[in-house]
């Protein structure tokens, strides 16, 4: 068989080994590391052609690097999408794909169940700038209907969503959108591109924490917003070159480095994760267990459509309220409590007072996140230890 060198053939698992590759003319095997500001020109003719987009190439690592490129390149490939562009956070993503599109007097739909620095964009920063916004309830597709106006110029949500794992129909959304001439823009950090991958149901835009599931093992920050080309040159290309949320070459590196395995990560995330709610459903003291793809959950048949695997999220109430639930979390030996997710490693946090703890009691009552509330991202240790460990803890309640 011949070698394949078109990556368009490639699958997804082998893009993300392979897409990208830029070696230098050592030829090496692991990509390198450009660790460098700026670039020299062989003449002040090629500087100024750089400079008016004349001529291809690198001009200062704030706008561009070699590694960063190969990250770019890479997440484009396994999204899917014709354009990638790398920030130094999931937030930074986030906040540029916003702030790049929208003006005063525009109008923003939301989902009400985000992660708490999303909603604090949407309900504090974007309103700062005479952004008007609107919350739904993510599921309730009449509620999206009815909250766009004329002037709506994008709908925003994640699904599942943090942490209440709450799935939102995206093809519906996204027709919602476009037949309202705005763009849907989808943060997938739950998902990841492995098990979905929302420009496949119409979405315009995909964000992500790559600080999650993409680096893996809790090394570094990292964020990439994936996007048509159209968007990246009427808004996000000159947004991002001046305002500066640019990814370090080296975070970069790990990146391109963690996207090898991630593939065989998230498989075996999601395998223990199932494996761990399964164990948890069945302890008396332990209320709501909520995991995308067990059949109790209320949308596990979209859950099922839109998602290959269940994600390695599992969220699930400690019966007693807090109290209950710090004594359990305490108790624990194997699992760290972080509020990080998408980790090695077993991670537990209570929302209610650690990643939603800026939202008003109501708010969060509003989208059940009760006291009684904890997440779990479950990592790629023997499921049968991370059920012991639970076990363990349970019995200190």
């Amino acid at each position: 068989m011949p070698k394949q060198t078109d990556g368009q053939q490639w699958r997804p698992r082998t893009r993300a080994v392979r897409s990208g590759l830029n070696r230098s003319q050592f030829q090496e095997t692991s990509e390198a590391l450009f660790v460098t500001s700026g670039y020299a020109y062989d003449s002040a003719e090629q500087a100024e052609r750089r400079f008016r987009d004349e001529e291809a190439g690198f001009i200062y690592s704030r706008f561009g690097n070699p590694t960063v490129a190969m990250f770019e390149e890479r997440m484009a490939a396994l999204e899917g999408a014709p354009a990638a562009r790398a920030t130094a956070t999931g937030m930074a993503a986030v906040t540029a794909t916003m702030l790049c599109y929208l003006n005063a007097g525009d109008h923003v739909v939301s989902a009400k169940a985000l992660f708490g620095s999303c909603r604090f964009i949407i309900d504090n920063v974007l309103p700062r700038y005479g952004v008007e916004t609107t919350l739904v309830d993510g599921p309730d597709l009449d509620a999206w209907q009815k909250a766009v106006r004329p002037n709506t110029k994008a709908l925003f949500l994640e699904t599942p969503a943090n942490p209440t794992l709450e799935i939102i129909d995206l093809k519906a959304v996204a027709d919602i959108a476009h037949n309202a001439g705005a763009k849907l823009i989808v943060d997938n950090v739950f998902a990841t591109p492995i098990l979905q991958r929302p420009r496949e149901f119409g979405a315009d835009v995909t964000v992500y924490s790559a600080t999650k599931h993409i680096d893996g093992q809790g090394r570094c920050l990292g964020g990439v917003i994936l996007c048509d080309e159209d968007f990246l040159s009427d808004y996000l290309h000159t947004f991002l070159r001046n305002t500066g949320p640019a990814l370090s070459p080296f975070n970069a590196w790990v990146l391109v480095k963690s996207l090898e395995t991630l593939d065989l990560r998230v498989r075996a995330h999601c395998q223990a994760a199932a494996q761990v709610a399964d164990f948890l459903s069945a302890q008396p003291q332990i209320g709501n267990v909520v995991y995308p793809h067990r059949e109790d959950h209320p949308q596990y048949q979209l859950a099922k459509a839109q998602m290959e695997l269940g994600g390695n999220v599992v969220t699930f109430e400690v019966n007693g309220g807090k109290e209950a639930a710090f004594r359990f979390e305490n108790a624990l030996g194997l699992i760290d409590i972080s509020n990080n997710l998408g980790d090695a490693k077993s991670l537990i946090t209570h929302p209610a007072t650690t990643t939603h703890s800026r939202l008003s009691a109501d708010a969060r009552a509003e989208l059940g996140i009760t006291d009684s509330m904890v997440r779990l991202s479950v990592g790629l240790e023997d499921p049968e230890d991370i059920c012991t460990d639970l076990a363990a803890a349970l019995s200190a309640i």
